[in-house]
């Protein structure tokens, strides 16, 4: 986005260029043919070693240089793990060594028209012809590096928020910590995204605000992504573009239950509107709706029975909802 940002960075180090830093596994190593690449990787060195090692170096000397400055800052950081291929330092993959995972949740390929699909972004690579849906040694293994990778950007966090309280700015700057998208670790039996299940639609978003209400609260409300942009410029008494999508989660800081609102998402020709209890997830076909799911997030089912057949009025009704949040 040109002209958006007083400056962007992306110290791509041994990886050469952001691209070959986006699919990169330990030093230096970039996709060429996935088929050749390894899916899992666990290389025995420090941060470094992988491509968010040059992106934490960056980030903490912008935060050196921003903290001594008068005005105000935005720093904005990506972190790329956990993303294909699943490479981290060995030692946080190791952590996961002797630990029992949890069975995955109902991990059958759904009956009838969903998202699901074959998994290709995570088939394209070398496997050693295993694959996680037939094979529960090498799922488990999968999911382990995914949690070492996890580990992995959650120690870079770390050394970013340690290095903001030594600035002595920590007491007056908003922190948020979020996801682009959640992933599939085996349930509805999809390793990847691209779905319009919860698994793939659900990500991660924490908020560390000065003088907050409840410190260390959850809060089980839906909200969507682009309630952050409204949100930041409320917490900094910012003005708001008119236009703009969104609402405000600061209602949430002063009251963990507050209540949220439907969030919407969408892929191909299928859109879905997720509320507290329910997902619609509609499907198109030239320019007319084909098929419908509904699941209820009450039942211990979830998003394995679609009852839209037997709630046809209920179905109706969310999907004018979605319809609304979509115009």
């Amino acid at each position: 986005m040109p002209g958006a940002w007083t400056r962007h960075l992306c110290p791509s180090g041994p990886w050469q260029h952001p691209r070959g830093f986006l699919h990169g596994l330990a030093n230096g190593e970039i996709r060429q043919n996935a088929k050749e690449m390894d899916v899992l990787q666990a290389y025995d060195g420090d941060d470094n070693s992988y491509p968010d090692g040059p992106t934490i170096e960056g980030a903490l000397e912008q935060l050196d240089l921003l903290a001594k400055g008068d005005p105000p800052f935005f720093l904005a950081v990506g972190f790329l793990r956990p993303h294909l291929p699943f490479g981290a330092p060995a030692k946080y993959v190791k952590l996961y060594d002797d630990i029992t995972l949890p069975p995955i949740p109902h991990p059958s390929k759904p009956a009838g028209k969903t998202t699901w699909h074959g998994s290709g972004e995570f088939m394209k690579y070398n496997r050693w012809k295993k694959d996680p849906r037939n094979d529960n040694e090498f799922a488990t293994k999968v999911r382990k590096h995914y949690a070492g990778c996890v580990s992995y950007a959650d120690a870079l966090v770390g050394r970013l928020i340690a290095r903001l309280e030594r600035t002595g700015v920590a007491d007056k700057t908003i922190i948020v910590v979020w996801g682009d998208h959640g992933w599939h670790l085996g349930e509805h039996a999809i390793w990847g995204k691209h779905s319009l299940f919860e698994e793939s639609l659900r990500s991660p978003l924490i908020m560390v605000v000065p003088e907050l209400s409840h410190p260390g609260s959850a809060v089980n409300s839906i909200v969507e992504t682009v309630d952050l942009f409204p949100t930041l410029c409320d917490l900094t008494a910012l003005p708001k573009p008119d236009g703009i999508s969104g609402s405000s989660l600061v209602p949430f800081l002063a009251d963990p239950k507050a209540p949220g609102h439907p969030a919407i998402s969408y892929k191909g020709g299928s859109e879905t509107i997720r509320t507290d209890r329910y997902r619609l997830i509609r499907h198109s076909k030239g320019g007319k709706v084909s098929h419908l799911e509904l699941y209820d997030h009450e039942s211990v089912e979830g998003e394995t029975r679609n009852i839209a057949e037997d709630n046809a009025d209920l179905a109706a009704a969310l999907s004018k909802q979605l319809d609304a949040k979509l115009n």
